[in-house]
């Protein structure tokens, strides 16, 4: 793992075209189109500014910043139901040094809201009247491993009955597995890539046997109508997504993101880290003599995650997210804090500093 360099490392085509005269700078998102990233990056950037490009994979977009092709990218970090997004934790620790130059510059967060998307065929359409009688009861048959399944939020807007397969990403499906298990329980389901993938394969099966767990954004690019709505088990259900840029923290780099996401000159506004890093673990409390180094310099621990390093078996990095204001707007604090952990671990890796966007 790389060690800490010095203190100045610190802190599709859009609808929409950047205007006339403007450099277009490209964000480069995890795609395809009508995706949740896609989502987040258009009500973080501006797009009279900026021209958002879907990638196809998370790593596309880390390619894409690190060869400057892109300005900044936009990633799924965190899911508030599900946890964190392996692959992206793995291209931050960057175990190969393909991306050396990425850090981590800004979040967003945005509720998910999942519904269920097909084509809903004349002759299954049904009165609102007749649609009560026509539905499940909206509980699940108790079994022996689930002998007191979840009670679904929501119910079908029209008969279910034809659907023999739906398509979406491994999570939507965690997460909507009351409504899955009560509705369309013996339903074949085919993993994709994403939920705007599962919604642009369902798009093309004029037979109405197939459905998506997908956005109501995606109804706006596809041809699709929404057959139930509201379907994730949680109501707070919500995604963290990060934006990444190439380099560290400085004024001319600061100067193209939107104002809510600038950190320099607002010592007002709390800030969060994000650093990586492996200790001996076969010395006696080394994980517990790493994360006192936060206490003791008054950092804030508010995440921390491991992966495989691939060293060897059994050895992990540790990414710790943490946050504060003075203490990561000062460089010189922050630098004691971090001087003290390169004491202390087998090698770290400062991964940026941005503004807190969590509504609390």
């Amino acid at each position: 793992m790389q060690k800490m360099h010095t203190r100045s490392d610190l802190p599709e085509r859009p609808l929409i075209t950047p205007t006339s005269g403007q450099a277009e700078k490209v964000i480069a998102y995890l795609g395809p189109l009508s995706s949740y990233t896609h989502q987040a990056a258009a009500e973080s950037f501006d797009q009279t500014r900026f021209i958002l490009e879907p990638q196809i994979s998370i790593r596309d977009v880390f390619a894409a910043v690190q060869s400057s092709s892109a300005s900044f990218g936009v990633v799924p970090y965190e899911n508030s139901s599900n946890g964190h997004v392996s692959y992206t934790l793995d291209l931050l620790i960057d175990r190969d040094e393909d991306f050396p130059d990425i850090q981590v510059c800004g979040e967003a967060y945005l509720d998910v809201k999942h519904c269920l998307l097909g084509h809903i065929l004349e002759t299954t359409r049904l009165e609102n009247s007749d649609a009560k009688d026509s539905f499940s009861s909206g509980n699940a048959t108790p079994t022996t491993n689930v002998p007191n399944p979840r009670k679904p939020r929501s119910r079908p807007l029209t008969s279910l009955q034809r659907i023999s397969r739906i398509y979406s990403h491994p999570q939507a499906f965690g997460q909507c597995e009351a409504f899955l298990s009560t509705y369309l329980k013996c339903v074949e389901r085919k993993e994709v890539s994403s939920t705007s993938k599962a919604a642009a394969l369902v798009a093309q099966d004029l037979s109405g046997t197939e459905a998506a767990i997908s956005s109501r954004f995606a109804t706006d690019v596809h041809p699709l109508d929404i057959m139930a709505e509201d379907i994730q088990d949680q109501e707070d259900n919500s995604t963290r997504f990060l934006m990444i840029q190439k380099g560290t923290v400085n004024s001319e780099n600061q100067a193209m993101l939107p104002k809510k996401l600038q950190i320099i000159d607002r010592s007002e506004i709390n800030r969060k880290a994000l650093v990586a890093f492996s200790v001996n673990h076969d010395a006696s409390g080394a994980l517990a003599n790493a994360l006192m180094v936060f206490k003791k310099h008054e950092l804030n621990l508010t995440g921390i995650n491991m992966r495989p390093s691939r060293i060897r078996p059994w050895h992990y990095i540790f990414l710790v997210e943490f946050e504060g204001k003075k203490e990561l707007e000062d460089p010189d604090l922050l630098h004691l804090a971090l001087k003290e952990l390169d004491t202390i671990t087998e090698g770290n890796k400062w991964l940026g500093c941005w503004i807190d966007r969590l509504e609390k």
